[in-house]
């Protein structure tokens, strides 16, 4: 193990397979304008929010069914060209950058409900509707879906990386959540995974082996997602605390004792700042928790009481309540600005954001030695974290054109990942590995678990077309 990560991010290595004439001619021929080789078209689409630059596939194509992702797919296999999934484009480890040319699949086209079970408490849906849009059309039936990652993310997107979020701590990820999938593998022919059913014992669990594939293994194009009820009554409260490690102490006697915190986010002085500058807040600078509780009334109550006597157990102030959907949305939206709003502590730079998970006992320790190293290095830092399911990220802001500080930055993010896994935990909570975590990858799985992989992506994909570059190496 321990294969040696890049000592910083640089520019992956481009290694382009042609697409053939024939391909462009019989994609321009099917989809006419949703076929684009437009420079800035392509730009857009071989970017998300990675230290990366921009490397463009050699074509996009704008589906709106699972047929029509068929067809590409079936000519790139025809072919042998890499094909890249696009939602909205909010991934953050190089995951669209198209390494070896080919076509990009945006599917932000396909944004129909396909079908709403209220009854069963599941939903389908094409793979383009984001998890906003889903909420907005389904918010009179009673209902929500609860997996919230901050972006406006397409809910395939959140599927192939399986994405998280701030509703973590209550109601798990986007593995617990998925019931099903439509996915087109890469020999073109579209699969079902799963059914509506809540359990099945019924062969391999394709469903899962997707979930998280990050593009790799096929395109997912529709979803069957769990939903639940609005809860009776929703609080929102700040607390702020004299220490990151008072702050993360609470949150670990609060997980500890098994209160049913809805939300638990940890922002600390740097982000605070930021968003303040940003959202025209006023909350005080300082190490701060930012929890929601769902329930009834008494049970919104009696979950707060015992949340706040832990807190003022620690040295937390007095809880400031956000009570009405209005003054909640402000402070969560703020939360999820908080990545724009700590850009603008340093203008024109860049930010990397780390993401970790370790155990929530070994929390406090993961944290707390990641910010000595963050303070040692004299590169601006800030933190926020799902800390309520052992979830942070320390992101720095760094000058790009400066060889010494981009060389920081990755040495700091190694040793952050380093630490992690030495505290039992993995190197990505809810980022995924994409291009920058592969080597990361090799130390968590272990030789044996990544050969595993390797096999069962050979299998599915024998040409290596599906978003080829990305989490293994093969």
């Amino acid at each position: 193990m321990n294969a040696a990560p890049p000592e910083h991010p640089a520019q992956p290595r481009i290694e382009p397979r042609p697409m053939p004439a024939a391909m462009h001619e019989a994609l321009r021929a099917r989809f006419g304008e949703r076929f684009s080789t437009a420079a800035t078209v392509r730009e857009q689409h071989g970017r998300g929010e990675s230290v990366y630059d921009a490397v463009p596939p050699e074509a996009v194509v704008f589906c709106t069914s699972t047929d029509e992702v068929a067809f590409v797919v079936r000519q790139a296999a025809a072919h042998a060209v890499p094909v890249i999934p696009f939602g909205v484009g909010s991934s953050l480890e190089g995951h669209l950058l198209a390494v070896q040319g080919g076509v990009s699949i945006d599917l932000s086209r396909m944004d129909r409900v396909v079908a709403l079970n209220a009854e069963d408490l599941t939903v389908t849906v094409q793979a383009g509707v984001t998890r906003e849009q889903l909420n907005r059309e389904i918010r009179s039936t009673g209902l929500f879906f609860p997996i919230d990652p901050g972006a406006n993310a397409t809910l395939g997107g959140m599927a192939a990386t399986r994405a998280s979020g701030t509703n973590a701590v209550r109601y798990g990820t986007m593995k617990d959540n998925v019931l099903a999938l439509t996915v087109v593998g890469a020999d073109g022919e579209p699969m079902r995974t799963g059914t509506r059913a809540k359990k099945s014992a019924a062969g391999y669990d394709l469903t899962r082996l997707f979930v998280g594939s990050e593009g790799t293994l096929g395109v997912i194009t529709e979803v069957t997602l769990r939903l639940y009820p609005l809860p009776e009554a929703v609080s929102a409260a700040i607390c702020t605390f004299p220490s990151i490690d008072a702050a993360v102490r609470t949150t670990i006697q609060i997980i500890q004792m098994g209160v049913p915190i809805a939300r638990c986010e940890l922002l600390d002085a740097n982000a605070i700042r930021g968003v303040n500058r940003h959202s025209k807040l006023t909350l005080p600078e300082a190490p701060l928790l930012l929890m929601e509780f769902h329930g009834s009334e008494a049970g919104v109550r009696e979950q707060a009481e015992a949340v706040q006597q832990i807190a003022q157990e620690h040295g937390g102030t007095e809880f400031q309540w956000a009570t009405t959907p209005e003054e909640r949305t402000r402070l969560w939206t703020a939360r999820h600005q908080s990545y724009f709003a700590a850009l603008q502590l340093r203008p024109g730079c860049r930010c990397q954001a780390t993401d970790t998970c370790v155990p929530i006992s070994r929390l406090a320790e993961s944290i707390n030695e990641s910010i000595a190293e963050a303070e040692a290095s004299g590169i601006p830092y800030w933190i926020v974290g799902h800390v309520g399911d052992g979830n942070f990220h320390l992101s720095y802001l760094f000058d790009a054109d400066d060889a010494r500080e981009a060389a920081e930055v990755e040495r700091l993010n190694v040793q952050m990942v380093r630490r992690a896994l030495r505290l039992e935990g993995t190197c990505t909570g809810e980022h995924g590995i994409g291009l920058h975590k592969m080597g990361y990858l090799v130390d968590e799985a272990g030789p044996a678990a990544l050969a595993a992989m390797q096999r069962i992506k050979r299998a599915l994909d024998p040409q290596n077309i599906m978003n080829p570059g990305k989490v293994l190496a093969v």
